[in-house]
Parts: C-alpha cells; sequence; structure tokens
C-alpha cells in the first residue's frame, strides 16, 4: 500500500437506508408517505470520511467488515472521492452491515441489528495495522470495536499520530490517551444520568491531556482541558432539515481542526459549524459541508 492518506479513521462504516417522510412521523396505525429514500455511505466512520473528504482531506478508512450489498455502494461513491477503501475487509458470503432511517423534521428514529450482531461473539470489523497509521497526521477511532478500538489507539500514540474519538467514559484508555473526546448527550445520559454536565466535564479533564467536549444537541456546548476553565459554546442556529449525521460530522470537523492545528475555541467552533451546515440539507452524503460554506458561516456570526 502507498497511498499516502493525511487521516486514519476506524470504526462504522454502514450502508445506511434513509427515508424522509412527507407529513410528519410514524404513528400506529396509520400510513406514511416517503418523499425520498436513499441507500448511502453511513455509520460514524463512514459519514466523518464523507465530510472530510468534502473539506479537501484525503482520508483512510478502515472498520467494518463490508459485503456484496454495502461494498458496491461504497465503492460507486468513494471512486471519484479521496478516501482510501483499502484496508476494509470484504465479507463474500454477507450483505454487509446496513442500518434503515425514518426522519420527519426534527425527529429521527435508527433502525437496524446492532445487538444482534454484538451478541453474536463475532468479529465483524477489521483488525487495525500500523502500515495503514503510519504516515498519517490525524486520525478518528471509534470505541465500538473492543479490542480493536483500542489497538488504532495504541497505534495512533506509538507514531505520535493525535486522535479524536466519540463518547468514552472518563476511565476508559481511549479516552485518556484521545487528543479529543466528544462527548454527546445519549452518551452522558447513559453512563452519568442524573448528574450536571459541568460535573462529568470535572471528571472527565482529570483523567486526560487532551480535550473533551461536552455536546448536548441543540443547547449550549462545554469544552475544557485538565488544567484550563470550562469553557461554553452556543451552537450555530440554522434551519434545520435533517439531524442524522450532526454529531458524526461535529466528529469530522474536529479531525479537521486537529489536523489544522487550530486552538480548543477554533476547533469547536469550527466543528459547530461543520455540523450546522450539515443539518441543513438531506441527503448529508450527497451534500456535506464544503470548506468555504463553514468559514462563511462562522463569519457571519
Amino acid at each position: 500500500m502507498d497511498r499516502k492518506c493525511e487521516v486514519y479513521l476506524f470504526g462504522q462504516v454502514l450502508g445506511t437506508h434513509s427515508f424522509l417522510l412527507r407529513d410528519g412521523f410514524l404513528q400506529p396505525d396509520e400510513y406514511a408517505e416517503i418523499r425520498e429514500h436513499y441507500f448511502l455511505p453511513g455509520g460514524e466512520t463512514g459519514t466523518a470520511a464523507t465530510v472530510l473528504d468534502s473539506l479537501g482531506v484525503s482520508v483512510r478508512m478502515d472498520g467494518t467488515r463490508i459485503g456484496t450489498e454495502v461494498a458496491p455502494m461504497l465503492r460507486a461513491f468513494y471512486a471519484d472521492k479521496n478516501v482510501d477503501l483499502s484496508p476494509l475487509e470484504f465479507a463474500e458470503n454477507d450483505p454487509g452491515v446496513m442500518d434503515y432511517v425514518v426522519i420527519a423534521g426534527l425527529v429521527r428514529s435508527p433502525m437496524g441489528r446492532f445487538q444482534t450482531l454484538f451478541e453474536s461473539g463475532l468479529r465483524w470489523w477489521s483488525i487495525p495495522k500500523e502500515e495503514h497509521v503510519i504516515g498519517c497526521k490525524a486520525a478518528a477511532i471509534d470505541p465500538f470495536f473492543r479490542d480493536e478500538s483500542l489497538l488504532a489507539a495504541e497505534l495512533c500514540r506509538k507514531h505520535q499520530v493525535p486522535y479524536v474519538t466519540i463518547d468514552s467514559p472518563h476511565d476508559s484508555p481511549l479516552h485518556r490517551m484521545a487528543a479529543v473526546n466528544v462527548v454527546s448527550k445519549e452518551c452522558t445520559g447513559e453512563y452519568y444520568q442524573g448528574i450536571a454536565p459541568e460535573s462529568i466535564l470535572e471528571l472527565m479533564r482529570k483523567e486526560t491531556d487532551g480535550l473533551t467536549i461536552i455536546t448536548q444537541g441543540g443547547g449550549e456546548m462545554l469544552y475544557a482541558r485538565k488544567d484550563g476553565e470550562i469553557r461554553r459554546m452556543k451552537p450555530f442556529s440554522v434551519e434545520v432539515r435533517s439531524t442524522l449525521g450532526a454529531g458524526d460530522t461535529f466528529k469530522a470537523g474536529c479531525v479537521y481542526g486537529l489536523l489544522r492545528g487550530m486552538s480548543d475555541d477554533d476547533l469547536v467552533r469550527f466543528a459547530s459549524a461543520c455540523s450546522a451546515v450539515a443539518i441543513s440539507r438531506f441527503p448529508l452524503p450527497k451534500f456535506p459541508p464544503k470548506l468555504e460554506e463553514v468559514r462563511r458561516l462562522i463569519n457571519e456570526v
């Protein structure tokens, strides 16, 4: 493998079926009209790869095994993009991992078979290789793939490649080694129920030299390092078309900020602007944020 890439991504790479409904969200025993339907790359890592390519960054993507239905779509979609798919393993007797998302306005509901897949005890993702990390300047690692996620983090540390992770608890090695950990409202609700965001951030920043960011959907973001003050930032205000991929795009924005050596304030602002642009259109993979759009939104405030 001699293709050089700036960023290494390891995590969920899916085929996402998204359904945008015409007249509000699903109701029991009622018919719903589908306005738009797409089958496009998804998952935390798949979406981040699409966004980073749109921002002008070369990407090497690794993680979920692809199969007979997902692989052709991914290869066709990324054929004209600067995204290296060579680390992805192909499963000949499997369609590949897919999810299904129903969307209506600000409401969406994802469906899949992830619990069944994890309960199977089988490894349905690749094993990170040193050769895929060497030469990259930044990375992002999803925490879902157990020992392999930790291996990716250790390889990044060994080769001094700073990485962004998401939703990693304060006592996890992924959090301790990360340059940036983006913690969502869903994560704090699962691991820190009933604890104020400020207290969660205090707990988390003590365990790492990296930057911890707590996002709260449309609410105020909090972020801090071990020895710094807690800072706050409001998300950008835009007209929302779909929130699908908002968090994944925020992660991609953090990777871009890390890659370009941004200050903490500028990194959070850039990631927030990326996410704001993303939620203003649908479907995100066909219309990912462009660098000039993100800069324009930042400069408008």
